[in-house]
């Protein structure tokens, strides 16, 4: 048997409320100030949870996902879903937070299934945005091609 290997993920940042939205700032690097992204909240948040939620799991807070999803009152399947998050690729993650993510990233996006493998994951979220483009291009009635 081989034993199981993990990759723990650590994101720096904090969430300042601001009247109506919510920013987050990443700590300053080198004497360099934080930059204010326009991260998707919602993306942010559901990758936040998702690795909250697989911390847990790791941890053996919570013997199963099922035990898991009763506890925090979600369905079964929404935090299978979530769970998923926690395997894109760290570049892929980066992006999101860095609200740099391709246009194809969105969060009804990932909640649907996708391969575990980064390849695989660049592959098909560029060419979803890229797809996206030229659809949104041809419907604004650009000669885009």
């Amino acid at each position: 048997m081989t034993a199981a290997t993990s990759i723990t993920v650590r994101v720096p940042l904090a969430i300042r409320h601001r009247p109506g939205r919510k920013t987050v700032v990443t700590p300053m690097t080198d004497g360099v100030p934080p930059i204010t992204t326009r991260a998707d909240p919602a993306l942010v948040k559901a990758l936040a949870r998702a690795f909250r939620y697989q911390r847990m799991l790791d941890q053996e807070q919570y013997a199963s996902i099922t035990e898991l999803a009763a506890a925090e009152r979600i369905e079964r399947g929404y935090l299978g879903s979530l769970l998923r998050l926690t395997l894109l690729a760290p570049e892929i993650v980066q992006a999101i937070l860095d609200g740099q993510q391709l246009k194809g990233v969105t969060l009804p996006r990932l909640l649907e299934p996708f391969s575990a493998e980064w390849p695989a994951q660049r592959i098909a979220f560029h060419h979803h945005s890229a797809r996206s483009s030229r659809t949104g291009q041809r419907s604004a009635g650009g000669a885009g091609g």
